[in-house]
């Protein structure tokens, strides 16, 4: 039996995609262990995920958290050193590791083993024909389109090379010598909908489509009625916009919107203050169920909660914060599936929140967007053909 290690982060937006790749995995016969923080053994194990703690994620008194670059690097690197001897003990024949945990990849790199780049995400790689990442700009059109874009990146580079340097600093520490050994493949484990043109487009990048999980079995008890039902998500990032649950509720207020609406509150950690009534109800418990009878999400933009919405063809209303959500954001704005609203304030949300749910073009478009999945391959073919 071919054995595969998946290494991801904690964070819900990066474990989650792994437990779902690795069960994928078991389905067809390739044992998968995933290296990740603690906080989901509980939710993963019982489910059959075979879930190891990766080593060396804790933060020292020593490391600077400020600098990003810095971070990452040196965390990297206690990662792999901790990872490359249970690569070994667990007769590893094949790493797939998360794109921002790069410690998987370098792991692989200690002990010679092949390894695979996922992102659960769209492709965030810089790309001579976009502008960059996280500006939420759509490629730029005509010369003077070109030359922002162009000018744009050249604004970036230095911190771009900045990173380079401070990763070759902290890779000849631990004895990996030269350029990165490049993956074998990459998995863009998005929808094709949220996915951008580039002309630059690296081989054995394969458009997977979304991996989505739940860490609960529980269903929700939906508010009785026939009015409209919201799904109200919060982001599960630290970077997610403040207080965006406390300011949709009274968004939602029929004297605010116009109309009664039945929400539900879906998070992992339940905001405090959040009202229990006949028309609200708050909780864990599965998406993927309530998502086949709601009619629009609002949530901070991050691509869990995004791919999952339109890969059940429902239309959303955004709040970005940081990181990728405004790219993302954006992305959903300009393929019609949703509308964005930053800054958040009720009437400025109750206004997005009537316009989705009025107009039937932004459903129109959602199910456009679930139907780009039928252009993605499947995850599982890419990683056993790559297996030795």
């Amino acid at each position: 039996m071919a054995h595969v290690a998946i290494v991801a982060g904690p964070d819900a937006g990066h474990a989650f995609p792994a437990f779902a790749l690795a069960g994928r995995l078991a389905a067809e016969g390739v044992e998968a262990v995933v290296f990740t923080g603690s906080r989901w053994t509980g939710a993963a194990s019982p489910r059959g995920i075979d879930v190891a703690e990766l080593p060396g994620l804790a933060a020292r008194a020593a490391d600077d958290d400020e600098d990003a670059g810095a971070k990452l690097s040196r965390r990297a690197a206690r990662i792999a050193c901790g990872l490359a001897p249970q690569l070994a003990l667990h007769k590893t024949d094949l790493v797939i590791s998360d794109v921002i945990t790069v410690g998987g990849a370098w792991a692989a790199e200690l002990t010679g083993l092949p390894w695979i780049e996922l992102s659960p995400h769209p492709l965030y790689r810089p790309s001579r024909g976009l502008p960059p990442i996280g500006a939420g700009l759509a490629s730029g059109t005509g010369w003077s389109g070109r030359a922002r874009d162009a000018a744009m990146r050249t604004a970036t580079s230095w911190s771009l090379r900045q990173g380079e340097r401070q990763r070759a600093r902290v890779r000849t520490a631990i004895g990996l010598d030269g350029a990165p050994v490049p993956p074998v493949a990459r998995l863009i484990a998005t929808l094709p909908a949220l996915e951008v043109h580039r002309p630059d487009w690296p081989a054995d990048t394969h458009l997977v489509g979304p991996l989505l999980w739940e860490p609960t079995d529980e269903v929700f008890a939906q508010p009785a009625g026939r009015d409209p039902l919201i799904l109200l998500a919060p982001s599960t990032a630290v970077t997610g916009a403040a207080d965006m649950v406390s300011v949709a509720l009274e968004a939602m207020r029929p004297e605010i919107l116009g109309f009664p609406v039945r929400v539900v509150v879906s998070a992992l950690d339940i905001p405090d203050g959040v009202p229990h009534s006949d028309s609200v109800v708050a909780g864990t418990a599965r998406q993927d169920e309530l998502l086949a009878d709601a009619d629009l999400v609002v949530c901070g933009g991050g691509h869990g909660m995004l791919a999952k919405a339109l890969s059940a063809g429902v239309p959303v209303v955004t709040v970005p914060g940081g990181g990728d959500q405004w790219e993302l954001a954006n992305r959903v704005l300009r393929q019609g599936s949703g509308l964005l609203v930053r800054p958040v304030t009720a009437d400025a949300l109750a206004g997005s929140i009537r316009s989705v749910l009025t107009d039937r073009r932004f459903a129109e478009a959602a199910a456009e967007a679930a139907g780009s999945a039928r252009a993605t391959v499947d995850p599982v073919r890419v990683v056993c053909r790559l297996l030795p």
